[in-house]
């Protein structure tokens, strides 16, 4: 090969790899241990048969989140999960862009991709504004979801828009418009209180986006 198109060529490949559109996704949860992550890793969450999984059927009293320690702005995030209950508000979720309260130390504050109790698909303003900022066709996730097995989740964060897909079919198209939001902020996994239930995640990874990309898939 001609060295100047070597050159060039090696040139390209390193530019490649510096840029931020090739980074590609990152795995947060390695299957084995809970390494990056933060909560109660003493009655709450734990791995078993290669997931996270939180709660007990014997019954959950609070809301619990298992938490990354690294903090995310712009990104798509890809999970499966599982939800399976028998009594009370069988309900879970995965915040973005939020961060732990001091008071009470167990609760999280900021956005939410609701999972459960008629609820999935939906986005959820947690311990913050305390609403649900946009709804799902409920219909629709009832066609889709498939109830106590393995389902899909993708959440797309671009400055202040907010998508969410469930098992591939888009429930959320939300476009934040209240100034003060912020902008960055942990991933936590979610087992709700007052419930007799169990929530299981797995294959979660996140690829974070670049600050100038705001359109588009």
């Amino acid at each position: 090969m001609n060295p100047v198109v070597l050159r060039v060529f090696t040139c390209c490949g390193l530019l490649a790899v510096l840029s931020p559109l090739s980074a590609g996704p990152t795995v947060l949860f390695d299957g084995q241990s809970l390494e990056g992550w933060e909560g109660d890793t003493k009655s709450v969450w734990r791995v078993e048969d290669g997931m996270i999984a939180g709660g007990s059927m014997a019954g959950n009293k609070r809301n619990e989140f298992l938490t990354t320690k690294k903090t995310y702005r712009n990104f798509i995030l890809r999970f499966d999960y599982k939800l399976v209950g028998t009594e009370g508000f069988v309900n879970g979720g995965v915040q973005f862009r939020s961060k732990r309260l001091v008071d009470p130390p167990n609760e999280m504050i900021g956005y939410q991709a609701d999972i459960g109790a008629g609820y999935t698909g939906f986005l959820y303003d947690e311990s913050r504004r305390k609403k649900m900022l946009a709804e799902a066709d409920k219909k629709v996730v009832e066609a889709i979801e498939k109830a106590g097995d393995w389902n899909s989740y993708k959440v797309v964060v671009r400055g202040s828009k907010i998508e969410l897909f469930v098992n591939g079919k888009q429930t959320v198209d939300y476009v934040e418009k209240e100034e003060g939001m912020d902008e960055a902020g942990l991933i936590g996994l979610q087992i709700h209180g007052g419930c007799k239930a169990v929530i299981s995640y797995r294959n979660i990874s996140i690829e974070e986006l670049p600050e100038e990309e705001k359109d588009g898939l």
